[in-house]
């Protein structure tokens, strides 16, 4: 899930207020565009991918507060007006996740980030692992961060029930996640994948909200696991900008 967020308030560290292009590797080539905002949670899980494996791209800013994510000319792209899609040199894609796919087989990732087509062992656990972020990591997450976060910039009160029930469910998830961890290095094996660096938008989030279950050792194989994703460069860069 990713919530369309209105833009930042000019106090806001990421104030991001007209249509801009970022290209952080200075290159003066065609590269791939990504339409979002760098405060959407889902166009900073492409963008991590792209920084993971070094692939120069722009980001063209979508202004929420303009409601050009809803404009004909973005929806006549991405019909449901939600970010991020890329345009990689005419070919056009939305949903994040199958953005860092197709970003990872087209862009040296094979073997990298994502397994080999080929071995249908690796790629049967990677799709089981991408399955569980899906369904039972991110449902969760997204919604503590919608009730805690993104409901008060909206001038919205959160929902505390909810807010609490929610975060139940995430200790029973990262119960489970802690098994799983404790068999492999990470959610695929003992190799990183997307699927672990999809966890990355709103598992930093719960931070921000006090939530230290990523952090606190409560999960001590969830908590190994969490050091090591978050700490990747990639993710760094994004998040010191």
């Amino acid at each position: 899930m990713c919530t369309q967020i209105p833009a930042p308030s000019p106090a806001h560290p990421y104030n991001l207020t007209t249509r801009l292009s970022l290209n952080p590797h200075n290159s003066s080539t065609m590269v791939l565009k990504i339409h979002g905002n760098v405060m959407s949670t889902c166009t900073n899980r492409v963008r991590v991918v792209l920084e993971e494996l070094g692939v120069p791209y722009e980001v063209v800013n979508v202004d929420f507060a303009k409601g050009e994510h809803k404009s004909p000319e973005f929806t006549a792209v991405q019909p449901f007006g939600q970010v991020p899609y890329i345009d990689d040199d005419g070919f056009k894609l939305f949903e994040s996740r199958a953005i860092a796919r197709y970003i990872a087989l087209k862009y040296g990732g094979i073997g990298k980030l994502i397994p080999d087509p080929k071995d249908i062992q690796k790629t049967a656990l990677f799709e089981q692992a991408a399955s569980v972020e899906l369904t039972n990591f991110d449902p969760s997450a997204a919604g503590l961060a919608y009730e805690n976060i993104f409901k008060p910039m909206f001038g919205q009160q959160t929902d505390k029930a909810k807010a609490d029930a929610l975060k139940a469910t995430l200790e029973g998830k990262l119960a489970a996640y802690d098994v799983l961890l404790g068999r492999t290095k990470f959610l695929a094996g003992d190799e990183l994948t997307i699927v672990d660096l999809f966890h990355l938008p709103y598992g930093a989030l719960l931070e921000k909200q006090g939530i230290d279950l990523l952090v606190s050792g409560r999960f001590p194989n969830v908590a190994r696991w969490w050091k090591e994703v978050s700490s990747r460069e990639s993710w760094k860069k994004l998040t010191s900008a």
